[in-house]
């Protein structure tokens, strides 16, 4: 029915292409928050499971748990630190896709407001057209009547 053509959509194409390729980066920084985020809490579960005072234990054994356990601790924090980053990371690539998604929905809507001026133009072409056709059958109706 209607060959459109938008003027800017290789600008269209290209905001898309760079929607895309923020959303693969978005999407990859949620993954390395997830996985500094696993880390922390099997960090966390073993403190936790060797924490517990044992009666049982030799005092070489309590000796090598105890440094285990300030070798967590010093894990934990260091990973806490490391989940900290990643948030902050994940939050400048959700910025950044919002951005990204912001400049493609201006230019589809600019898309849109175009393409319904021009089937609105188009419309009005073919009524003037379908007018001067009835006109043209009035005017021969009426010289043959």
């Amino acid at each position: 029915m209607s060959n459109y053509k938008f003027k800017l959509q290789k600008l269209l194409d290209i905001r898309m292409d760079k929607e895309e390729e923020s959303k693969r980066a978005f999407r990859e920084a949620q993954r390395e928050k997830d996985l500094v985020q696993q880390r922390l809490e099997a960090l966390n579960d073993n403190y936790k499971k060797y924490s517990g005072i044992n009666s049982n234990c030799t005092l070489i054994e309590q000796k090598i748990k105890l440094n285990y356990l300030h070798a967590l601790s010093e894990n934990i924090a260091v990973t806490e630190v490391e989940l900290v980053d990643r948030n902050e990371f994940l939050e400048t690539k959700r910025e950044d896709l919002k951005q990204k998604q912001i400049e493609r929905k201006t230019v589809e809507v600019l898309k849109e407001k175009k393409k319904m001026e021009f089937m609105r133009e188009q419309d009005f072409i073919e009524q003037k057209t379908n007018d001067e056709f009835a006109l043209y059958g009035f005017i021969r109706a009426r010289e043959r009547g």
